[in-house]
């Protein structure tokens, strides 16, 4: 559901740790890792002269948000926020700026305000077939990111006469959590046929094979990875590279990113390898800090994988893994509690029985949470 929902969901919020003025009006205070295009420099510049323009608004702020999706750069959400400012809080707001507004909410995992946006939008009697569309999807997939997923089925129902590819995606997914992962995997196989597959649709299938132990995982990441080279499909398949200890492949893969997601991969990478990694880690950690002063347990799962693979905290893993579960609980999310529960020994018991009932009552299917089958 996330490769269908365009990876909004995960972005990491970084933000700006203290304020900070420099001495001399030469100092460089930060190195952009990108410049915007003369397009959109010019379609900037047109929309602060008058941010009224709706098209114009709206085309601002998609573009951020494909950038931040693309690039994990958490100023293109303010850069997408502010493009929609004259409808920010209006309850009027043209549909296609609402649908924005439940995405940029979102992208900065506040899910709540996100399907609040999304419930009014469905709830309109004039809402266009396209945008019914996206927003059955947007809010299906925060329903199965918090591991709701009959709410999720009823929507990916609703999303048949709309949109059918994506609706069968969607449920083949949902089974694919309830019991039935061999069936979804040929479903999901039979809905790409040929050599060509749409990058999301193979990320689906990637996220589905690593669950089920299938080598063949490695092969679909690429696939969805020259696809579209976003930080999502990336990380992915640097946690399945570093889960098969090939941490130099990881290694590669995360290199120049300034996006924490693989900034994270990069330094576990670092630290198993055993070369230095003191400046990244240095700078994944102040930013991390930052983003919890600023939203604190928002992003707990970062933090929590953190802790527990570069810091060496289990017991602070465990805390933060666990406040990561309350929030969003999806298969990976399982994975790190697990591995926290494990790593704090027996402070990390009462946890691990807890998602052993939770994962049969689901029926999950999941290589990686095997040793759930001990509790």
């Amino acid at each position: 559901m996330r490769a269908l929902f365009a990876l909004l969901l995960v972005l990491p919020l970084a933000v700006a740790a203290e304020p900070f003025t420099p001495k001399d009006d030469a100092a460089i205070v930060q190195r952009l890792p990108y410049r915007v295009d003369a397009a959109e420099r010019t379609r900037r510049a047109a929309l602060a002269r008058d941010p009224a323009q709706l098209p114009l608004a709206l085309a601002t702020a998609r573009a951020a948000l494909d950038r931040a999706r693309v690039l994990g750069d958490p100023r293109e959400l303010g850069a997408a926020q502010a493009a929609l400012a004259p409808w920010w809080t209006r309850a009027d707001a043209p549909p296609e700026a609402v649908l924005l507004r439940a995405r940029v909410l979102q992208a900065r995992h506040d899910f709540d305000g996100g399907l609040a946006q999304l419930r009014g939008l469905l709830a309109r009697d004039d809402l266009p077939p396209e945008l019914r569309a996206q927003a059955l999807l947007d809010s299906a997939a925060v329903h199965q990111l918090r591991a709701e997923l009959p709410q999720a089925r009823t929507l990916c129902e609703q999303l048949k006469p709309l949109a059918p590819l994506p609706a069968s995606a969607c449920l083949a997914e949902l089974d694919s959590l309830s019991g039935n992962a061999p069936a979804a995997a040929q479903v999901l196989a039979r809905l790409s046929p040929g050599r060509t597959v749409l990058p999301w649709l193979a990320l689906m299938r990637a996220e589905l094979a690593e669950r089920m132990g299938d080598a063949a995982a490695l092969g679909l990441y690429r696939q969805a990875l020259v696809g579209a080279d976003e930080v999502y499909t990336r990380a992915a398949l640097a946690d399945w590279l570093l889960a098969q200890g090939r941490d130099a492949e990881a290694l590669t893969l995360t290199q120049g990113s300034d996006a924490d997601a693989l900034l994270l991969r990069h330094v576990i990478a670092l630290h198993r390898l055993n070369r230095d990694a003191a400046a990244p880690t240095a700078r994944l950690r102040d930013s991390l800090a930052a983003a919890d002063r600023r939203e604190p347990g928002k992003h707990a799962r970062e933090q929590a994988r953190f802790a527990l693979d570069v810091s060496k905290q289990p017991r602070e893993a465990l805390r933060l893994a666990q406040l990561n579960w309350a929030m969003q609980r999806e298969p990976a999310d399982a994975v790190l509690l697990l591995r926290a529960a494990q790593a704090a020994g027996r402070d990390g018991e009462p946890a691990r029985r807890e998602l052993a009932r939770f994962v049969r009552e689901r029926g999950w299917q999941d290589a990686r949470l095997a040793a759930l089958d001990r509790s």
